[in-house]
């Protein structure tokens, strides 16, 4: 090529990347967009204007992020990616003339934006790997008939994500490339082992959050809650948007709190503690016994999971989505059939997560969830992309 690899990542416009607080996709790629520069891969960055990542180029059309209106009825909120994808678009055209992309400095776009980004750039000129994060289960008329026209490729992040999507999706898959954390880079917080369980994650019907506060009420065991409640990172901002905000229900994370899981919590037995991060949120987790996850979904990538990992706690929940191929090392989780509340409570309650190798974790996190093993993988498969979409030589036989 005689220049580097220039890669359009596109974040979407709903979170800075990095994060403050919660932020799975936007995590995902503070971790990855470092380790691709690396690499020797220039990037330039679709996100909003308060992102903070050191990249070689950014693309912005909002200045702030919009998250707090994803939830919002569709004709409030419809425009918002639309604004979102054609900047970049347009973004793409003005430097490529028409050309692919070769003239202009893009050689390929890597995108995260759910549904938007699978279908919108497949005529701009540059080959296109979408990244898929979620439950492909959603959108059936999208995935269930979607045709890349040998413009748009696709990767899960787990195995177990690509088995269960649509059969035209699959036909796009070029595989998965695991989740990643920079915890397993280095040393976790020098904390003692306590007696609670953690649930990091969004506080939504999927993640189990008030099956775990359940268990923690029929086993005696303590467990911690760490994570938003819709836009709200912590419980004097719900407490407030609920006082102030009749709109604030709406919101069907805030809807099942306020039903589920707020009559649980109790301040001892069962808390709250917001949306935490940095040092705060990894001596959380160090100091559990285990993460618990008594997940209502088929968990595509397991963020939370291989942070756990890294900081030495197992895991213990069902066996859905992405866990048993994540945990599949020797003592790093303890799984039970899904939906089994019964087993989990009585394996809770023997304390069968204490006889857990906390070692084992913090290994495996090592070898197979670094920055860098995951920059490896979609350096792969950039590579392949353009393999497949490169214009092929002709001439006489």
């Amino acid at each position: 090529m005689g220049r580097p690899l220039t890669v359009l990542v596109d974040a979407g416009p709903w979170l800075p990347v990095p994060p403050q607080g919660y932020g799975g996709i936007e995590a995902v790629l503070a971790t990855l967009v470092p380790e691709l520069r690396r690499l020797g891969i220039r990037v330039v960055l679709a996100t909003v204007g308060a992102s903070r990542l050191e990249v070689d180029e950014q693309i912005t059309t909002f200045p702030e992020p919009r998250f707090a209106d994803i939830a919002a009825p569709y004709n409030r909120v419809m425009g918002v990616a639309a604004a979102h994808v054609d900047a970049v678009l347009r973004e793409l055209r003005g430097r490529d003339g028409g050309d692919g992309g070769v003239d202009g400095g893009v050689d390929l776009v890597h995108s995260h934006l759910e549904a938007w980004g699978l279908v919108a750039y497949a005529d701009a000129g540059v080959p296109v790997l979408h990244t898929l994060h979620w439950d492909l289960g959603k959108h059936p008329e999208l995935y269930g008939r979607f045709d890349g026209r040998g413009r748009v490729v696709v990767n899960g992040v787990s195995a177990a994500q690509l088995a269960g999507a649509p059969a035209a999706l699959r036909r796009h898959a070029l595989g998965h490339v695991h989740l990643a954390t920079p915890l397993a880079d280095r040393p976790g917080p020098d904390v003692g082992v306590e007696d609670h369980l953690v649930v990091l994650a969004r506080l939504t019907p999927g993640k189990g959050q008030d099956v775990a506060a359940r268990l923690a009420h029929r086993t005696g065991r303590r467990v911690v809650l760490a994570g938003p409640v819709g836009p709200h990172h912590s419980e004097a901002a719900l407490a407030d948007a609920l006082a102030t905000d009749p709109r604030a229900r709406e919101h069907p994370d805030v809807a099942w709190f306020c039903d589920r899981v707020a009559p649980l919590l109790d301040g001892d037995r069962v808390r709250w503690v917001g949306a935490l991060g940095g040092t705060a949120r990894d001596r959380l987790v160090a100091s559990a016994s285990a993460q618990l996850c008594p997940l209502r979904w088929e968990e595509p990538g397991g963020t939370g999971i291989v942070e756990s990992l890294a900081l030495g706690t197992p895991v213990v929940g069902y066996a859905r989505g992405c866990l048993p191929e994540l945990l599949d090392e020797p003592g790093t989780g303890l799984l039970v059939a899904r939906d089994d509340e019964d087993t989990l409570a009585d394996l809770l309650a023997a304390g069968a997560d204490r006889t857990l190798d906390r070692d084992a974790c913090r290994a495996a996190a090592r070898r197979r969830f670094t920055p860098a093993v995951m920059a490896r993988g979609y350096r792969d498969l950039y590579d392949e992309v353009l393999a497949r979409t490169a214009p092929r030589a002709t001439g006489a036989a």
